[in-house]
């Protein structure tokens, strides 16, 4: 469930997809064959087209489904023998060319048209809430909610039961679950801040992912959830925020974990179970955190941490080994 909420235009030949990223004819495939779907290279099947842009990635690429795959001529060797590589000098860039392609309304985040009074929909009964709450298209809503006032909650949302929604909350393209607390001033869902500088001009990089909060969650006031790019953003059941912290695409936060004010978590890192983080912790993208890791406050994460692990400082590092540094 990548993108349950956005329109895929596909399928396309691959002929139209190399004109698509200025690729000439490759010869030695089928100009005709079609391709169904752009994913990210775990997600990906047969007849498929995915990327592949950093050597971190080679181990998930061996195993790549895909029929063909964006990459470098430094990188294409990793792939299996059914996946054909398409070479290009920047990945990302491509794949933000064929992404839009598949997925045009995924772009841009205007403002929801179709969100309208509460009062004019079929919830109006349903929830309590305050006033000027808003409602878009693709919205359900469980029972027992609550909806505090001047909240849009615009197209492509799901929540579930024994909700708590504060007021002026913004949620889009976002799977709430059961027993989840979003306080005040918080904006989830809405693209992250993916795009690339060309020629005194910024291409924005669609974002086809959605946010994901699992049950007996909590949000703290004026925390922002970007929607993932390829993947999806997911916090964890039981996971609690703490006020002003930034969730960044594809980020995966797991269970029980707890963070505390003002910490900022940049794109596609993956935070295992019970983590804790202290406030104004500040996380680098495309790292993992193992599960029962303790990172305390202001410190700046920019390496992959271990299970178990104590960690503090900047670059951050083995407690016991910060102290003694710092004395």
């Amino acid at each position: 469930m990548i993108n349950p909420f956005f329109k895929n235009n596909g399928p396309f030949k691959i002929s139209d997809i190399l004109q698509q990223i200025n690729l000439d004819d490759l010869g030695k495939i089928d100009n005709d064959q079609e391709i169904n779907d752009i994913k990210d290279l775990f997600t990906s099947k047969k007849n498929d087209i995915t990327f592949f842009h950093s050597k971190k990635y080679k181990d998930i690429a061996k195993n790549t489904k895909a029929s063909f795959c964006l990459t470098t001529e430094i990188l294409k060797d990793e792939l299996p023998k059914s996946c054909s590589p398409l070479i290009v000098e920047n990945v990302l860039l491509s794949t933000s060319k064929v992404t839009s392609k598949f997925y045009p309304s995924s772009i841009n985040d205007n403002f929801d048209y179709t969100a309208r009074d509460i009062a004019e929909t079929k919830f109006k009964d349903k929830v309590q809430c305050g006033k000027n709450v808003l409602i878009g298209d693709n919205v359900t809503l469980g029972s027992n909610c609550l909806i505090g006032h001047n909240t849009i909650i615009e197209q492509n949302v799901s929540i579930g039961d024994n909700c708590s929604i504060g007021s002026n909350v913004i949620i889009r393209n976002t799977l709430i679950n059961n027993n989840v607390t979003i306080l005040d001033n918080c904006v989830i869902g809405k693209h992250g801040f993916g795009f690339f500088p060309i020629n005194e001009k910024n291409l924005r990089y669609p974002h086809i992912g959605i946010v994901i909060i699992g049950e007996n969650s909590e949000i703290g006031c004026g925390c922002t959830i970007d929607r993932g790019s390829m993947s999806n953003t997911v916090i964890g059941k039981n996971t609690f925020l703490d006020n002003q912290i930034h969730i960044a695409h594809n980020v995966k936060i797991g269970e029980n974990s707890i963070i505390a004010g003002q910490v900022g978590i940049a794109g596609s890192s993956i935070l295992g179970n019970n983590v804790r983080i202290g406030g104004q912790a500040g996380i680098s993208g495309h790292l993992t955190i193992g599960n029962n890791v303790e990172i305390a406050g202001g410190s700046g994460v920019i390496k992959d941490i271990s299970d178990n692990s104590k960690v503090m400082g900047y670059p951050a590092k083995n407690i016991r080994d910060f102290l003694k540094d710092s004395k």
